[in-house]
């Protein structure tokens, strides 16, 4: 895609600015709800939150919207460096659509890359490295999103011994670069300075919004419920003989496993196998509003995820008051986000007997632990929130801005 015809694709002209506004682009190669995940959530609140306070937003991505729709983003240009590409190749991210895009994303800052003060991307995408082979022919500030850091093992593990050094040394050469991070938790700030980072780190702790509403109690039917795409590594598979094992003791028990991936098949087939056809359901992609209901009412959210760079479904149960189940790892920085026996509980592996114990231990802890759930939410929502994110960012781009 040319630039001139990426030029029609924006959503929306930028208002005059501020001086003292930041010109601010971002770079991510999906635009929620047009693509659904956590970091698509946490890019459009932001572009939409910096842009409205005043400052410029420019959002570079691929094409995943009708273009005689428009991406629907008000106040912020959305601009289609690269045409419509399937995101996911399998269960891994399509290498052909991250060079694509990486590719528009470097022609694009090198045509107009004075026009921004700020550009932002995340790590582990090759759009950092478009971003970083951009630099050197404009003047603009950089700062990453380390949604996560991964150890060597792990990418060895993900692309094979080839690509897999070559992502580490990737990352490794990355985590060096001049620019401001931005981190998720604890587990993946440390890892940066292990691999060499040496500027500032600012932890983000806060990926969305909470409204009066969401912390109103619902009491607890016998249902858990699990929301996420089914990837090798979110582990849905595992929830369903945990609740087989969990049903013995607590026989009314049921499950509600939302999301899609390559791993429903084998969701499906353990229903099947189990003989859990009417106590398990595999319901796929659901509105938001209809998995927040039922997850306000449900027994536990359980998120036996093996890898997770923040956990926001984690933060969106205790909201509601309703405890989280997690499952202990190395490389799971969701388990920060669970205050044992008091906003739930951290499993030992995601073993059925270890998931099943965790879930019986949430409905032993009764309403005394959906309480203490709300008032750990409470006490936490000012840093757990957006607002607070996006104030905190918007300081980050200031200093570290081209101007």
């Amino acid at each position: 895609m040319g630039d001139e015809e990426a030029a029609r694709l924006v959503s929306h002209a930028h208002p005059p600015c501020k001086a003292s506004a930041v010109r601010v682009c971002l770079v991510f190669d999906c635009l929620y709800p047009h693509s659904v995940g956590g970091g698509e959530r946490w890019y459009r609140a932001l572009a939409e939150g910096v842009a409205a306070r005043g400052h410029e937003v420019t959002y570079l991505t691929l094409l995943n919207w009708d273009p005689k729709v428009g991406p629907g983003v008000p106040e912020v240009a959305v601009v289609a460096v690269a045409p419509e590409m399937s995101i996911y190749s399998g269960d891994r991210r399509s290498l052909r659509a991250q060079l694509r895009f990486a590719l528009g994303v470097f022609l694009h800052l090198l045509r107009h890359g004075e026009r921004y003060d700020v550009v932002q991307t995340p790590a582990l995408h090759l759009s950092l490295l478009a971003v970083l082979a951009a630099r050197p022919f404009q003047r603009f500030g950089l700062v990453v999103d380390w949604f996560e850091v991964w150890r060597r093992e792990y990418w060895l593990e993900y692309l094979g011994p080839l690509w897999g050094r070559l992502g580490w040394l990737g990352q490794r050469l990355t985590a060096r670069s001049r620019h401001a991070a931005l981190c998720f938790s604890r587990l993946h700030a440390e890892r940066l300075r292990e691999l060499g980072y040496r500027g500032s780190i600012t932890l983000i702790e806060g990926l969305r919004e909470f409204d009066s509403r969401e912390l109103e109690p619902a009491p607890a039917e016998p249902v858990v419920v699990f929301a996420g795409r089914h990837i090798p590594e979110k582990r849905a598979a595992s929830i369903v003989p945990a609740v087989a094992l969990a049903r013995e003791t607590l026989p009314g028990l049921q499950a509600e496993i939302f999301g899609d991936g390559p791993e429903r098949q084998r969701v499906l087939q353990l229903i099947d196998e189990l003989g859990l056809e009417g106590s398990v359901a595999a319901l796929g992609f659901a509105d938001a509003e209809h998995v927040q209901e039922t997850l306000r009412h449900a027994l536990c959210l359980v998120h036996p995820s093996s890898r997770e760079g923040y956990g926001i479904v984690v933060v969106e149960a205790s909201a509601l008051g309703t405890p989280a189940v997690v499952v202990a790892g190395p490389d799971n920085a969701a388990t920060e986000l669970v205050e044992e026996g008091e906003n739930g509980f951290v499993a030992a592996s995601a073993a059925p007997r270890d998931l099943a114990d965790a879930i019986l231990r949430v409905h032993a802890a009764g309403q005394a632990l959906r309480d203490s759930t709300r008032e750990w939410f409470g006490r936490n929502r000012e840093r757990l929130s957006l607002e607070t994110s996006i104030e905190t960012v918007i300081g980050v781009y200031r200093g570290a801005s081209s101007r």
